[in-house]
């Protein structure tokens, strides 16, 4: 949609200038949509404006928001709402509310006829023109508040970026959007269909945040091992890995979402090879009845996953597997969801995130019958969680006596008298944590790798000592 100039005079009354520049930005859902928040941030940053941790001080208030399930829009709304409040002149100076991400894309004529607390909706194919916008909002030259396009754009290393994470890790975005088209979600209606950037662009971005620190790079899109699909023969993942590899300063890299179906040998065996990629591997399952996975529109077998999963295993003995499992999809039986519960426990992975099935408005299995009651979800849920925290457990007694390169990250959460951090096998944010409680007398600072004997064990938690 273009920006006209519209009446200036009825609409100056409506708008006020922005004297002090200041932004509040909160951003949530996936790591994907924290990309987009920062790349945001560096728009703003050029423009001159200055983050605030404060929303009462903040004349902008920004929200990137999710709605990939029921409990995140709910979540999005929530945070809309609470931080509306300071726009009241008593509480707050906020003269622009501005909602960005995936509920913008989704719902933006409901958020615009309910919630007029809303100044600007942004998609999530326009956040790289929020100073454009906000300049004409700030102008009153706007002839809409929402501006929502199909998704065609990404970020590249062009783009100025903000990282928002620890200076010694961040997430590299590698490609935008999804061809996969699973029934249960609604991703390719809010991100658009596949693009990549090219391998020199994320090189050359890789290379830049080495420049402020980053050690630790988390390789993320809709579909990694869709990657470069829709680009020419020089670029593929193989050729990325292999790129990122001669990046100096880099450290780990680590992958994520990558669907087991194109889990080729190629890759199996650079991650066994390489000195630099984490032998970690985030693969979405959903599901190990091949049922159900025929619902789900994926094109794989319960009996294809556990291949691929001992191959993995076999070929890369210390691999952790990350993966994530729907429970209660529609039609799922008694009998699929043993399959599912056999199939976690010969699988046997390092972290598992189980999500509940909900009906997603857009999405085909929102059609699909008949629906499992939410009592047999919710038991589902509990046997699948109490099944994975014992595989969990054992999987973290066989780090014991094990020596363990660690990631530094600060005091632990708990107490300033431990220190915390992570090894090769444990994601930023997701995964659980390395307690470091002997330090040999060593002063450690935050970003450092350090050696630690692994000593104790804990549910989702390891415990050792600096070597």
């Amino acid at each position: 949609m273009e920006i006209t100039i519209t009446d200036i005079e009825q609409k100056a009354k409506l708008h006020r200038k922005f004297t002090e520049k200041s932004v509040y930005f909160t951003s949530l859902g996936c790591s994907k949509n924290l990309v987009d928040s920062e790349v945001m941030l560096g728009h703003l940053g050029l423009d001159g404006f200055s983050v605030t941790d404060d929303p009462a001080a903040a004349e902008i208030i920004i929200v990137n928001t999710c709605s990939f399930i029921e409990a995140s829009k709910k979540e999005s709304i929530d945070v809309i709402l609470e931080l509306a409040d300071y726009k009241n002149a008593d509480i707050g100076n906020c003269r622009a509310l501005v909602v960005s991400g995936c509920m913008a894309q989704r719902y933006s004529e409901q958020l615009e006829s309910q919630l007029p607390e809303v100044d600007l909706i942004i998609g999530t194919g326009e956040y790289n023109k929020i100073v454009r916008l906000l300049k004409a909002f700030e102008d009153g030259k706007l002839d809409a508040k929402s501006f929502v396009e199909i998704p065609k754009f990404i970020h590249t290393e062009f783009d100025p970026r903000i990282n928002t994470s620890p200076f010694y890790t961040t997430w590299l975005k590698i490609s935008e959007g999804c061809n996969r088209n699973c029934t249960f979600c609604i991703i390719p209606t809010l991100r658009g269909k596949l693009r990549s950037r090219s391998v020199a662009s994320l090189v050359a971005e890789a290379e830049n945040l080495v420049k402020t620190g980053v050690k630790e790079l988390n390789l993320i899109s809709q579909d990694l091992s869709d990657y470069a699909t829709d680009l020419g023969e020089r670029d593929n993942l193989y050729q990325l890995l292999c790129a990122l590899e001669q990046v100096e300063g880099i450290e780990w890299i680590r992958l994520f979402y990558f669907y087991p179906d194109d889990l080729t040998d190629e890759v199996i065996d650079k991650i066994a090879t390489s000195k630099k990629i984490c032998k970690y591997l985030d693969m979405p399952v959903q599901h190990f009845s091949s049922s159900v996975l025929r619902k789900m529109n994926r094109k794989i077998t319960g009996a294809e996953i556990l291949t691929k999963v001992q191959k993995l295993k076999t070929r890369i003995p210390d691999m952790v597997i990350r993966t994530s499992i729907i429970v209660g999809f529609p039609g799922e039986t008694d009998e699929d969801f043993k399959e599912l519960l056999a199939g976690v426990e010969k699988s046997k992975f390092n972290h598992l995130g189980i999500f509940r099935y909900s009906d997603e408005e857009g999405t085909p299995a929102y059609k699909l019958h008949p629906k499992v009651d939410q009592a047999t979800i919710e038991e589902r849920f509990d046997l699948l969680f109490a099944t994975q925290k014992e595989i969990a457990r054992e999987i973290n007694a066989s780090f014991i006596g094990r020596r363990l390169e660690v990631l530094v990250e600060g005091e632990h959460s708990d107490t300033e008298l431990l220190i915390q951090g992570r090894h090769y096998g444990q994601a930023p944010d997701i995964d659980g944590k390395v307690i470091i409680n002997d330090l040999q007398g060593k002063n450690i600072q935050i970003g450092d790798m350090v050696t630690i004997e692994i000593t104790e064990n804990l549910d989702f938690d390891l415990i050792g000592a600096l070597v």
